[in-house]
């Protein structure tokens, strides 16, 4: 009966991968990689053979059986692009089907552009969010932004180069003056962590074109006491119903809650 490995792979530098790793992927039967070409590279590198088969969002539901299978005659690991597997990549259903069928799942730690990144913004880390990938279409982003508004704990988002100079102007008005740090290429060549707020990361990516995987790092809210979704939406609820208009319920319950008026308004858009 063989066992699934969860092995982190290096997000940029190659030096990164753990001995550990390393031998573990000479070792297992079959690797299961999100990107064989990737993977291939990496095995490459390494000097190793190791059989791969692809397992990515697109196919994953379709080779659980095929994977299944391959646990009942020998151990596999499954890797992602870069990082730990499972973190904003392929791997929660199949580790979920290995654990109901009996099988061991064993996590490989290593690198990781969600720790890296929140480690080195300068901005707390004794306590954070991790929201992953923010959504494609501008009208979903800026309603999961404006939800994390309001959170107490730092924030750490992934956001796709091209989309995040509209993302740090929806972070500026619906977070306001808040700590962020934008880490673009972790552990690669071109590494940059740029770190200020929305409103100066957005002017310095005006200049100097964003390329690669980027990680966003925010401050938490700093408001002693705010509200909860929950409360806010039925505080705007009674405001409403009580015949103020949307602006006017917006100021007055941004008064008392301490989540900024353009958070409310995007609460009251969803309505």
């Amino acid at each position: 009966m063989g066992c699934l490995y969860l092995i982190a792979t290096p997000i940029g530098n190659l030096e990164d991968l753990s001995p550990r790793a390393a031998r573990l992927l000479g070792e297992v039967a079959l690797i299961a990689a999100e990107d064989t070409r990737r993977s291939r590279q990496l095995l490459s590198h390494l000097g190793l053979h190791t059989p791969l088969t692809s397992y990515y969002d697109h196919n994953k539901s379709g080779k659980l059986p095929a994977m299944l299978a391959a646990l009942r005659t020998g151990d596999v690991a499954l890797v992602s692009d870069g990082g730990t597997p499972g973190v904003s990549d392929p791997g929660y259903e199949l580790v979920r089907a290995a654990i109901a069928a009996g099988y061991s799942v064993v996590p490989v730690p290593g690198p990781s552009a969600v720790t890296a990144a929140l480690v080195a913004s300068g901005l707390p880390c004794d306590a954070f969010v991790f929201a992953g990938f923010l959504p494609r279409k501008a009208a979903e982003r800026r309603t999961v932004l404006a939800e994390l508004a309001t959170e107490a704990r730092t924030v750490v988002v992934f956001e796709a180069p091209h989309r995040l100079l509209a993302t740090l102007q929806d972070i500026a008005q619906l977070f306001g003056e808040r700590p962020l740090a934008v880490a673009r290429e972790l552990t690669k060549l071109h590494e940059e962590i740029v770190r200020g707020t929305a409103q100066t990361a957005h002017a310095h990516f005006l200049e100097s074109e964003p390329r690669g995987e980027v990680t966003l790092v925010i401050g938490g809210s700093p408001a002693a006491a705010e509200w909860a979704l929950a409360r806010v939406q039925a505080a705007l609820q009674e405001a409403l119903q009580s015949g103020l208009s949307a602006a006017t319920a917006a100021k007055q319950v941004a008064a008392d809650s301490g989540w900024t008026r353009r958070a409310l308004y995007q609460l009251l858009e969803r309505k």
